[in-house]
């Protein structure tokens, strides 16, 4: 009974403080999570005599880990808000039974990608912007990753189904046990043990196979409104195609990253060299250091606007979005800011190679400036896969890196040699915000005159009976 009424306060608590309890557990766990390969970075930058080589070649692998964590998406982010939507139907079958796919889809996506990359991953890395000099340090870092695909999948994927249900202080903790435990072997097994990266990935693997326990156990045998059953991991071709639906847009934000990290590693590689590729290798994870708290409360307020789209509530719907668009765009522009307006205080945490941290510097204020105003995407974009809205949210997802930031970094270094690289971001930035803006506005005012008509025709039903 409690576990019912634990996921009915998506729908009955007050908003703000509503979404601040969910939100800020959110935030900490998607800052948390982010530290696996963060501080696996900032270690391996410092080790003596090769880091920032070394650094260059972890870089590298990138592509490799947003795609695996992409097929985690399309499973858990395309899933878990069918859950919760069905959970304000009080459909409690249904939900369990889209939780068993998404885990039976990650169990299979597991097996496919740890064996696809093992066979080739030396020409994979080569493609990607490895060089002669970081491909030995790459093929160490992601051949020992590649051991706990599994441990990432089930992490990732199904965590998104613990906070999907209002449970958000516990989907912290599965992020939190496992990244403290990073942080603390890193160094151990890096420096201590003397490893090097080999040491860094494997404790990136402890790290992710523990928080997949916790996950598990919860989802299992915890407090769970909605269990894993082992009979409802058979996929099911109606429910698959339903998480398909939804989960295409998160899988392409999150696989086109691969996409335009490749890209832009080449250009990087082919226009500039080494350090130019480095400068790329920090600025990703200064991405995931802006991105991330914004995606925290977007996954942290997802759950009320499902809920209460399930439900009917069409003001407690708008009411979430304004909160979710004033705080996200807040976060982009302060963080995004920093970069653009001080970046010496991110550049330096993670290399002590002047000619890195100089190179840095002169290229991030560009690279960033259109991120300040990308809190506005996100907010639209998750109410989109919120409410459901799979076109759209896929159309969105395709904008902004494959039909923009892709060509243009293909094709502004022919005209601007590498800073066109660079100035690709910001361009597809700004061009896909606007973009967004535009067709939220549109498809909201569609969604809450379909919800009013949907209410409309309950009363008349309920009058009738």
């Amino acid at each position: 009974m409690k576990k019912e009424m634990d996921s009915q306060r998506l729908g009955t608590a007050p908003l703000g403080r509503l979404m601040v309890s969910l939100a800020v557990p959110a935030v900490a766990a998607q800052l948390i999570n982010v530290l696996y390969n963060i501080v696996d970075r900032i270690y391996i930058g410092h080790i003596h005599g090769y880091g920032d080589v070394a650094l260059t070649g972890v870089g590298v692998t990138f592509p490799i880990i947003m795609l695996i964590s992409a097929f985690s998406a399309f499973a858990g982010m395309g899933g878990a808000p069918l859950a919760s939507i069905e959970l304000g139907r009080q459909d409690h079958r249904k939900a369990e039974l889209i939780l068993g796919n998404s885990a039976g889809m990650i169990v299979l996506f597991s097996i496919v990608l740890t064996v696809g990359f093992a066979i080739f991953k030396r020409p994979v890395l080569y493609a990607f912007g490895a060089s002669d000099a970081t491909i030995v340090h790459a093929e160490s870092y992601i051949g020992i990753y590649l051991v706990g695909t599994i441990f990432v999948q089930t992490a990732v994927g199904l965590n998104t189904f613990i906070s999907g249900q209002g449970e958000s202080q516990t989907a912290m903790l599965s992020v939190v046990i496992g990244a403290v435990l990073n942080i603390v072997l890193d160094p151990v097994l890096i420096f201590v043990l003397d490893l090097g990266v080999r040491g860094a990935a494997i404790a990136t693997v402890i790290s992710q196979a523990v928080s997949a326990a916790w996950v598990i156990h919860f989802l299992t045998r915890g407090r769970s409104v909605m269990k894993l059953k082992v009979q409802n991991m058979r996929l099911k071709a109606d429910v698959v195609k339903r998480i398909a639906g939804l989960g295409i847009s998160p899988f392409i934000m999150q696989s086109t990253e691969s996409m335009v990290s490749i890209t832009l590693n080449s250009g990087l590689q082919a226009y500039g060299g080494d350090l130019y590729v480095g400068t790329m290798s920090i600025m990703t994870s200064i991405m995931q250091l802006i991105l991330i708290p914004v995606q925290g409360i977007a996954q942290g307020v997802q759950p009320v606007i499902s809920y209460s789209f399930g439900a009917g509530n069409r003001e407690r719907v708008k009411g979430a979005f304004m909160r979710l668009l004033v705080s996200g765009l807040l976060g982009t522009l302060i963080l995004g800011g920093a970069a653009v307006l001080v970046p010496e205080v991110y550049a330096g945490i993670f290399t002590n190679n002047e000619k890195l941290i100089e190179l840095t510097c002169q290229v991030m204020p560009v690279y960033f400036l259109g991120i300040t105003i990308f809190g506005l995407q996100s907010a639209c974009q998750s109410t989109f896969l919120a409410l459901g809205q799979a076109k759209v949210s896929l159309f969105i997802a395709l904008l902004r890196k494959v039909l923009l930031l892709i060509p243009l970094a293909v094709i502004f270094p022919k005209f601007m040699g590498v800073m066109g690289v660079y100035r690709a971001e910001p361009v597809a930035d700004i061009i896909s915000v606007v973009t967004t803006g535009i067709v939220f506005t549109f498809t909201m005012k569609k969604v809450l005159h379909n919800m009013d008509e949907d209410q409309r025709s309950g009363l008349k039903e309920q009058t009738r009976g």
